[in-house]
C-alpha cells in the first residue's frame, strides 16, 4: 500500500501561492515551486475558451495517501481551469520518503527503528 503521494499543479505564474494556501487548508504542510514552460495545441484556446500562456509554475506537494483527494480538489476549485490560474493538477505514487515525519505513527515507526 502506497502511503504517499506527490501532487503536481501546473498553473499560470503568479498563483502558486494561492494553491498552496487552498492545499494546505487541505492539510498539506508545505511545496516546492518551480518556473517552468508550457507548449499547448492553439485550437484548444478556442475549444476550451483559454489562454494558453507558456509562463507556468509547477506545484510539487508530498502528502499522505489518505489527504489526496482532499488537496487535489481544493487545488481545483482555487486555481483551475475555470480561473484566472488557469491550472491542472495530478498526483503519482512515491514508494519511499525519507527526511520527513508527516504523523505520530511515522515518528513511532522513525524510533522503532533507531533504537534496533
Amino acid at each position: 500500500m502506497v502511503k504517499h503521494e506527490v501532487i503536481f499543479a501546473l498553473i499560470n505564474t503568479g498563483f502558486s501561492q494561492v494553491a498552496m494556501e487552498a492545499a494546505k487548508e487541505s492539510g498539506a504542510r508545505g511545496g516546492t515551486i518551480m518556473h517552468a514552460r508550457g507548449t499547448g495545441d492553439k485550437s484548444l484556446e478556442k475549444k476550451y475558451n483559454i489562454v494558453i500562456t507558456p509562463d507556468k509554475e509547477v506545484l510539487m506537494i508530498l502528502v499522505e495517501s489518505r489527504i489526496r483527494d482532499k488537496v487535489l480538489a481544493s487545488i481545483y476549485k482555487a486555481v483551475g481551469l475555470g480561473t484566472p490560474g488557469q491550472g491542472i493538477a495530478f498526483s503519482l505514487p512515491v514508494e519511499d520518503v525519507v527526511g520527513l515525519k508527516f504523523s505520530s505513527e511515522d515518528e513511532s515507526e522513525e524510533d522503532t527503528e533507531n533504537k534496533k
